[in-house]
């Protein structure tokens, strides 16, 4: 972060607010050319202290978000995190409708404690239903992991990163004060303004083609462009061999057939020495 450090005055680094100011428009651009791609953006940020702004920011402009723990996996095992969302839902969906008042009282507090820890750490992904175009994160260093996984999905990530945090890891480094709550709510309310303003700016026709491909989940497997199933296989479906009556009859009738001609001989040899047998009575 040499490169966006202003000045070093009682060993308190300044950052040059000029350059932070560049990398925020090329940040702004990058995330209106994934929204007008179709595809969503994830904000991260775990701080106690800073996770109500994310979250509120994420809310006002329809964005994804994760704000409690980041789950080892959540994007190279994005199919695993997959079935915990519809678990999730199938928990909201059972306790909206009544399914389980006939269950024991122990039976309902278990998939009570279930459905609240679902909640905790997918309530914000739990409409996310393929990878995210784009990573806003608060805290490089912090959230490592996010970073680490988004690099190797080849997902850009646009970060907010302090004088200790690594540029080289980031696709946009934001030079900010990343424990500053003015700091962090002023940049992440630019990037929520970006997204809100981008979401108005896609086609209708963009909208819907989105909305059709949500089916269709891509996760670390599908580098090479591979669509990869719910089930989790990229495999194509084999085609059911017809039976063939032909070929089984002949396969059949072969080995009678050499049989047959094996039991000539030995019935000859057999009646070899009967013959004698009645000579020589005679």
């Amino acid at each position: 972060m040499r490169r966006y450090i202003f000045a070093e005055r009682g060993g308190i680094y300044i950052i040059d607010l000029q350059k932070t100011l560049k990398e925020l428009e090329r940040a702004k651009e990058l995330i209106r050319q994934v929204v007008h791609r179709g595809e969503s953006v994830l904000f991260v940020c775990t701080k106690p202290q800073l996770r109500e702004i994310v979250q509120a920011e994420a809310e006002r402009c329809g964005a994804f978000y994760v704000t409690e723990r980041w789950l080892g996996g959540m994007l190279t095992n994005f199919q695993t995190i997959k079935k915990n969302i519809r678990r999730l839902k199938e928990l909201e969906r059972g306790a909206e409708e009544g399914a389980f008042e006939f269950y024991t009282k122990k039976e309902q507090l278990l998939l009570d404690r279930e459905r609240q820890k679902l909640d905790r750490y997918l309530s914000g992904i739990k409409n996310m239903v393929r990878l995210p175009g784009c990573l806003f994160v608060v805290d490089a260093r912090r959230e490592d992991i996010a970073v680490a996984e988004a690099n190797k999905l080849n997902i850009p990530v646009i970060a907010i990163a302090d004088t200790n945090a690594d540029p080289d890891m980031l696709t946009v480094p934001i030079a900010g004060n990343d424990d500053a709550i003015r700091s962090v709510s002023l940049i992440t309310g630019e990037v929520a303004d970006t997204v809100e303003a981008a979401m108005k700016e896609v086609p209708e026709e963009l909208r819907v083609a989105a909305e059709e491909e949500e089916e269709e989940v891509f996760t670390y497997s599908s580098d090479a462009a591979v669509a990869v199933t719910e089930r989790g296989t990229a495999r194509r479906a084999r085609k059911r061999r017809r039976p063939r009556p032909e070929v089984i009859a002949a396969h059949r009738v072969t080995p009678e057939a050499e049989g047959g001609e094996s039991e000539g001989p030995a019935e000859e040899d057999e009646g070899a020495p009967a013959d004698t047998e009645g000579t020589s009575e005679g």
